[in-house]
């Protein structure tokens, strides 16, 4: 049968098995040269994207709920970014802002000091990923202080660098065989909300996690005059998109504020707009000394940013610096996504990310192995278990959902051992949104 209907350029469009002919060999040839340690759920070979839509090397098109990894945060090639990187690229593509100045350098400064939490004067430090960003910090946190340990929480991710895996706390894969690592990080536990002890609210178990700080590390095993910074993901990442309880935060500042100790927050994934606010701080009543920020700062070009407290930023020339670090053609992205973040799509990830929480509030009531939705913005985790009384995690189902979804046209990512994470293109619409609810529903029906 012939059918006239007209394909929509805005959702998926399947038009081959998957992986398709083309893609099939070039699979193969990665195999051979590329490092295994590289995680692949699903083999999408990309070829070209558009939006919020990526097209494969056999003309198969996808709709993107994975921003390659949170980070494409105004869409694929958005024409304005697009635009920027190409008037930059034809006057200076690189000249190091280690050992020379340059105009956007102090431009980009000046907008992530105006616009970092809690107002008043930052200095800032450019680097290419969040790994660095977060190196930077820890090594600023050291300087500042005279102090040399720090404290981390179960379920982190910082990065793979040495120190910033110190910090991680996600996956023993990501650990294991790399050691010794950088001496003196403790982990603390992060507060669940849906984890939680039995008889204990949400804010009642955050509090007793700061307190576990002080009453049982400081006791023990951490004197607290040695601690540099307590490092922490306002709403985790890796971990699982766990959004803590609101008191969480200005707890913890309590705390380092009481014991001189530096707050760092790591808004290497929730930063730039992606909770539906410029920072995931924004939500919640705590204000970090350094701020690490890198993924969707740039639209996907390499650039990550250490936002510090003017006052705390006293290295001295030649203390830290990158050669690539604040890249020309890297800022120039930087400049033109704030202005679209500012512009229209916080306020779209906050409309959009609402409207899709709304769709999926309910799917525990509906569906037996949805354990938990939770997030913020476009920054929303789907929780996989076995069953709603035991709530035992159930990551093979997880899997399972994942790559049904992919053979719909839907790309989506996991996130902790369980979770599904959805964090699309701010530039998402309502109706790309739907078309991903309904695919996932679809799914869920099939478990």
């Amino acid at each position: 049968m012939v059918t006239t209907e007209k394909v929509r350029e805005d959702l998926p469009h399947i038009l081959t098995a998957l992986p398709g002919p083309r893609a099939k060999p070039l699979i193969e040839r990665d195999r051979a040269v590329l490092s295994p340690s590289y995680t692949r759920d699903y083999p999408l070979v990309a070829d070209h994207g558009t939006g919020a839509t990526i097209e494969d090397v056999d003309g198969n098109r996808f709709l993107d709920f994975s921003a390659g990894i949170a980070v494409a945060s105004t869409g694929h090639c958005h024409p304005e970014v697009v635009r920027a990187i190409e008037r930059q690229a034809n006057r200076l593509i690189h000249m190091s802002g280690t050992d020379f100045y340059y105009e956007n350098m102090v431009e980009l400064a000046e907008k992530l000091s105006a616009i970092a939490p809690g107002g008043g004067a930052h200095r800032v430090y450019f680097g290419n990923s969040g790994a660095e960003a977060i190196e930077a910090a820890m090594k600023l946190a050291r300087f500042h202080t005279g102090r040399d340990k720090f404290i981390a929480f179960t379920g982190a991710f910082h990065g793979r660098t040495l120190g910033s895996l110190s910090l991680t706390g996600s996956k023993v894969v990501q650990r294991k065989g790399f050691g010794p690592l950088v001496p003196g990080v403790y982990h603390a536990q992060y507060p669940d909300p849906y984890r939680r002890p039995a008889g204990t609210t949400a804010e009642e178990h955050a509090a007793n996690c700061v307190r576990a700080i002080e009453e049982t590390l400081f006791r023990t095993i951490l004197p607290a005059e040695e601690v540099a910074a307590i490092v922490v993901e306002p709403v985790q990442g890796e971990g699982g998109y766990i959004v803590p309880p609101k008191n969480f935060l200005a707890e913890l500042a309590a705390l380092a504020k009481k014991h001189g100790i530096l707050l760092v927050f790591d808004e290497v994934q929730s930063g730039m707009g992606r909770t539906g606010k410029m920072w995931a701080a924004d939500h919640f009543n705590a204000v970090p000394d350094i701020l690490a920020s890198a993924k969707g700062i740039a639209s996907g070009l390499p650039l990550s940013a250490m936002i510090a407290r003017a006052e705390i930023m006293n290295w001295p020339p030649g203390a830290h610096a990158s050669t690539f670090g604040g890249n020309p053609v890297a800022i120039a992205s930087a400049l033109a996504t704030i202005k679209l973040l500012e512009d229209e799509l916080i306020a779209n990830a906050a409309k959009v990310g609402g409207y899709l929480f709304d769709r999926m509030r309910d799917w525990p009531a509906r569906f037996g192995n949805v354990g938990e939705v939770r997030g913020l913005g476009l920054m929303i985790g789907v929780e996989f278990v076995r069953d709603q009384e035991s709530k035992e995690r159930a990551p093979e189902l997880r899997e399972r959902v994942l790559k049904m979804a992919f053979e719909r046209g839907l790309l989506v990512l996991g996130a902790g051992r369980n979770t599904l994470r959805l964090c699309p293109p701010l530039i998402v619409t309502r109706d790309q949104a739907g078309f991903a609810a309904d695919t996932l529903e679809e799914c869920l029906k099939l478990l």
